[in-house]
């Protein structure tokens, strides 16, 4: 096997490899971080690698302490305190470490620890990021432990405003992290349910933003080869939580979608945003069991482009070939095929409903996302009948 290794400055400074986690105190020392808070998960908390990253830090004369009261799906009162945390503990940087939460969280306790204003003033709605003052926003480097989200070369951090059960997106160009470490060493050995919720989040962000709308031939590049990647690697490792080069080919695909979904995504997301919300979810797992339905929901509107994707990835048979591949890959990886399998009823369908049709990503559908159109994708997948979607 070959495990590859490069340095990237796009969308901005990967370095990239097995590894690689030991120049994380230089990297802090590139963004001028000279004492840094390391915001992650509980559960990442504990692991053997987050006290091997902190032993790098201090032995390298940077000072750090550790944040670890994040949710899987981030809520404010945890972004809160983490920035009581900064302030208290004068740090000048963040260390996002972990999965989405904590890469979200940590994001977004380094854009507001220097904010006046509250955080929903900084909602992804029109120009509202120019509300921040940008020169109090603090330096950021990522260190991803799953392959996923992509947030880790995101500018945005999804965080769930609990009075509403709503999840929002706060955004602000100078939230994109100024270096990250993609080490698929920190990868191994993560929980097969793990691996498939984050690769299938991977997967929907290429997907989506391949089919949103938007004019983005670049994006839809890089979202293209990430469902290459994902396809021929997802399943393997999976299977094998030792297989770094697999990981490595995840991490990168994980990227590729973040990167990639800046032009836009659609109803998966719309729709599993309230799921996750209310039911408290995985995130991408969520994105799983949602994909066939959707597709077919937007057959109408992607059919030709689905057809060029399919012949890319070698899949005969168009649309229809690439939803029986999107079906195999969801069988072999453990993805439940109907929202029962999340542990989700039908008791909260209309509010989802209305809470979908308000979701940002909503607009960059293909097919506009209608009341009625959100229902029948919502029955579809409790009933796991994924044509009554159509």
């Amino acid at each position: 096997m070959s495990v590859p290794t490069a340095n990237w400055s796009y969308p901005t400074a990967v370095r990239f490899g097995a590894g690689r986690i030991k120049e994380l105190a230089d990297a802090c020392r590139a963004v001028a971080i000279t004492r840094p808070l390391l915001v992650t998960d509980a559960g990442v908390a504990k692991l053997p690698m987050t006290a091997a990253a902190m032993d790098l830090l201090k032995q390298s004369g940077l000072p750090v302490a550790v944040f670890s009261d994040v949710q899987s799906n981030p809520v404010e009162s945890s972004v809160e305190a983490g920035i009581a945390a900064f302030r208290t503990g004068n740090h000048d940087g963040v260390i996002a470490f972990g999965g989405g939460s904590g890469l979200d969280t940590g994001k977004v306790i380094a854009f507001m620890a220097g904010q006046t204003r509250p955080l929903w003033d900084f909602e992804d709605v029109g120009d509202w990021w120019t509300r921040a003052d940008p020169d109090k926003i603090a330096p950021i480097v990522a260190v991803p432990t799953t392959a996923g989200t992509g947030s880790e070369v995101g500018r945005a951090g999804v965080i769930t405003q609990e009075s509403t059960h709503t999840k929002k997106v706060i955004f602000h160009p100078k939230m994109m992290p100024r270096v990250v470490i993609s080490d698929p060493e920190l990868t191994a050995g993560m929980p097969p349910s793990i691996t498939m919720g984050t690769g299938m989040d991977a997967l929907a962000h290429c997907l989506e933003a391949y089919c949103a709308p938007n004019y983005h031939p670049m994006a839809e590049g890089i979202a293209v080869e990430g469902m290459r990647l994902i396809f021929a690697n997802l399943p393997k490792a999976v299977a094998n939580g030792g297989d770094l080069e697999a990981r490595a080919h995840m991490m990168s695909a994980a990227a590729m979608g973040a990167a990639a979904f800046q032009k836009g995504l659609g109803a998966i997301h719309a729709l599993s945003h309230p799921v996750g919300a209310l039911y408290n979810t995985h995130h991408g797992t969520t994105n799983g069991v949602f994909m066939p339905y959707v597709l077919v929901f937007n057959r109408a509107a992607i059919e030709p482009k689905i057809a060029r994707l399919a012949g890319f990835l070698g899949i005969e048979g168009g649309l229809d070939g690439f939803l029986e591949a999107v079906l195999d890959l969801r069988k072999q990886t453990g993805v439940p095929h109907d929202l029962g399998g999340l542990g989700v009823d039908g008791s909260k369908v209309e509010t989802m409903v209305e809470m979908s049709l308000v979701d940002p990503t909503a607009g960059g559908n293909p097919v506009p996302l209608t009341k009625e159109g959100s229902r029948r994708i919502f029955e579809a997948a409790l009933a796991g009948d994924v044509a009554a979607a159509a």
